[in-house]
């Protein structure tokens, strides 16, 4: 029987390449410029497997690909999928869970302590020469450590952050989440909160609720308007789980202190949204797992989810039944 055939949207390391080629047939897309979609379309003639960083898997791609059998994503995120072609062309759909967990984690405290401390307007006030003597107060921020913390959406990123956040900063932690995790409360010392309550008394408030139409700006203007004057917002899980245009108002009306963000409702973000002339906003081009450890062993485990997908050999972590 002749090998699968699989094709990769962008270059995987040597060490990728050779476990493919142990079970499959590997082509890939190696050009610096990103594949368009009709030569997308092309490449894709003939192909049992495709492994993408989150290109848009939709009736139209499956119409044209009548080969494809299977969609390994490199990410823990599958809102590029649409679940319903997926399963009506019969398509098995992939997903690297887990293995990103930690990182995305640290970013989501760097962006904590970053926003709470002020960290890249000091550090541009440094390098610019403009810091002077007795201007101590003017560059105050707040303290992380001991405070309240409430984090939206409890799963396994929550949880990590969780515990960075209860016992390397001795914050008070409370949880909103779908279904209420009493072991997850149990082992780390949380609470859980309805969602009203948890941002009316959080200094901090992180997102990190998967993209959904339910959670499509899932905290708009009314959530704005219930959290306090002096409280931080973190979102680290998708842009389109916020009101972009009532966050921006909260920052400007002092509804909020200030946001750490990593996604954006476009991305890259325009160069003319507001958020990016705002001090009291840290910005960072969406970077949650973006470390060369974590990416490299994303990249591994999408390759052995599609070879276990493709040729039945292990157990891979699917999306969708």
């Amino acid at each position: 029987m002749s090998q699968p055939i699989v094709f990769s949207d962008k270059p995987l390391s040597k060490e990728i390449q050779t476990y493919l080629a142990n079970h499959v047939k590997l082509t890939m897309w190696e050009e610096a410029h990103k594949l368009k979609r009709e030569q997308l379309f092309e490449k894709l003639q003939g192909v049992d497997g495709f492994m993408t960083s989150g290109e848009l898997i939709n009736e139209e791609l499956l119409q044209k690909t009548h080969s494809l059998r299977a969609v390994s994503t490199i990410s823990v995120g599958y809102d590029h999928f649409d679940l319903d072609a997926m399963r009506k062309h019969q398509i098995i759909g992939t997903h690297t869970p887990y293995v990103l967990d930690d990182t995305v984690a640290d970013l989501v405290l760097s962006l904590m302590l970053a926003t709470a401390r002020r960290i890249p307007e000091l550090d541009a006030l440094t390098k610019s020469g403009c810091w002077k003597k007795g201007d101590s107060r003017q560059l105050f921020g707040v303290d992380v450590h001991h405070k309240k913390l409430g984090i939206i959406g409890m799963g396994r990123i929550g949880e990590k952050i969780a515990k960075r956040a209860k016992f390397g900063f001795d914050m008070d932690v409370s949880y909103f989440n779908r279904n209420r995790k009493e072991d997850v409360e149990q082992q780390l010392g949380l609470h859980y909160q309805e969602l009203e309550v948890l941002l009316s008394e959080s200094d901090f408030i992180v997102l990190m609720v998967p993209l959904t139409n339910e959670t499509k700006q899932f905290i708009g203007a009314h959530e704005f308007t219930l959290m306090k004057p002096t409280s931080i917002f973190i979102n680290a899980s998708r842009g389109q789980t916020v009101d972009e245009e009532a966050m921006t108002e909260a920052l400007l009306t002092g509804e909020i202190l200030a946001a750490g963000l990593d996604v954006y409702e476009q991305e890259p973000i325009h160069p003319t949204n507001p958020l990016l002339n705002l001090k009291n906003v840290v910005t960072l081009p969406h970077i949650g797992s973006a470390t060369s450890e974590t990416r490299d062993a994303m990249a591994m485990l999408a390759a052995k989810n599609i070879v276990a997908a493709l040729t039945g050999a292990g157990a891979c972590y699917k999306v969708q039944n």
